[in-house]
């Protein structure tokens, strides 16, 4: 009996700090975007700016889950998981802001930002190109005889149409790689609704098909999140193969700040789906005793703080210089000449 009692209690703190250290991460997001949201709408921001709103619960708990030395492919709505990882706020700022002192230099837009070095995958396109990207990354650590490694990327329910959703998970379920792939279903292929979209009842039922082991959960339920996601690299770390994780919610902004979202349908506004991840965060925390309204205000001062410094530098910093610009399309001219370092 004490010794059950004991294994609850030891569950529940470990939920606890996943938990805590998950919303600081949905948090940062979510006000990091505001301003960049913000920076866009007064011109300071060239190029598109696709918020996350709504999805960071589903996001920054795959960044959590995922540890140093693991192959991580975000897409456009993946700030919170992108920080979770390791970004930092000033490399994301400085990249949107077009820094020459950025991690991208300038180039390359907003989006395509990553360090692949360190397993942070830049962005190719977020129509389920990343799969095959990440199964590739995945087969050649195995050939390089590493273990231990988990890949994982994200995508939406349109992508999960396409002919490299197919070939990235095939792949991946043949050769049995260690691939965690999040389809968040946001009810739109930017404006084709799920009935347009797709025949099946459920896209989960798609892991069977493919033979990999599928999860369905509520993606605005931020506990729930935790845990399939958790789960999920967990079993995909000790060998059990493939893992797709299909999340129903609702993007609560349109596809880009240049969308109106008009196409919205009411009833999955005001449904549970439409239900704002952060407000449910805010529920769980203070219900389970984990955090107080005075450490959530004071979490959120912080968290605006830490974005402010960031701006604050970087829209200090030089833009590229045309004229001094090495303008190489690999990282070093050493490599670009064909003479490695």
């Amino acid at each position: 009996m004490l010794q059950t009692a004991a294994r609850a209690d030891a569950r529940t703190e470990d939920l606890k700090a996943r938990y805590l250290a998950t919303y600081r991460w949905m948090l940062l997001a979510r006000v990091l975007e505001e301003k960049l949201a913000s920076l866009y709408r007064g011109g300071k921001i060239t190029g598109g700016v696709f918020l996350g709103r709504g999805q960071e619960a589903l996001s920054a708990s795959l960044g959590t889950a995922l540890r140093k030395g693991d192959i991580f492919a975000p897409l456009i709505r993946d700030m919170a998981g992108r920080l979770a990882f390791g970004e930092a706020p000033l490399d994301a700022v400085r990249t949107y802001l077009g820094s020459r002192l950025g991690p991208m230099r300038g180039r390359d837009g907003n989006i395509h930002r990553g360090k692949p070095k360190e397993g942070y995958y830049v962005m190719i396109s977020h129509l389920g190109v990343m799969l095959s990207t990440v199964a590739g990354g995945l087969f050649a650590r195995r050939s390089r005889g590493e273990t231990g490694v988990v890949g994982a990327t994200c995508v939406g329910d349109g992508a999960t149409s396409t002919g490299s959703f197919h070939e990235g998970l095939n792949m991946a379920a043949v050769e049995k790689l260690p691939l965690v792939v999040i389809v968040a279903n946001n009810q739109y292929a930017y404006s084709t609704p799920n009935t347009r979209q797709y025949a099946c009842e459920d896209l989960v039922q798609r892991a069977a098909a493919y033979g990999v082991c599928g999860y369905k959960l509520d993606g605005t339920d931020p506990e729930a999140c935790v845990n399939v996601v958790h789960e999920a690299v967990a079993r995909a770390r000790g060998g059990g193969g493939p893992q797709l994780i299909v999340a129903d919610l609702l993007r609560l902004v349109g596809h880009g700040e240049h969308d109106d979202f008009h196409y919205l349908s009411h009833s999955l506004k005001i449904g549970p789906i439409g239900r704002d991840c952060m407000d449910v965060a805010v529920t769980q925390l203070t219900a389970n005793g984990w955090l107080t309204e005075g450490q959530l205000d004071a979490m959120r001062e912080q968290a605006v703080a830490e974005v402010e410094d960031a701006c604050s530098i970087a829209l200090r910093e030089p833009l590229p210089d045309p004229n001094q610009e090495e303008w190489c399309a690999l990282q070093t001219r050493s490599l670009s000449e064909g003479v490695a370092e």
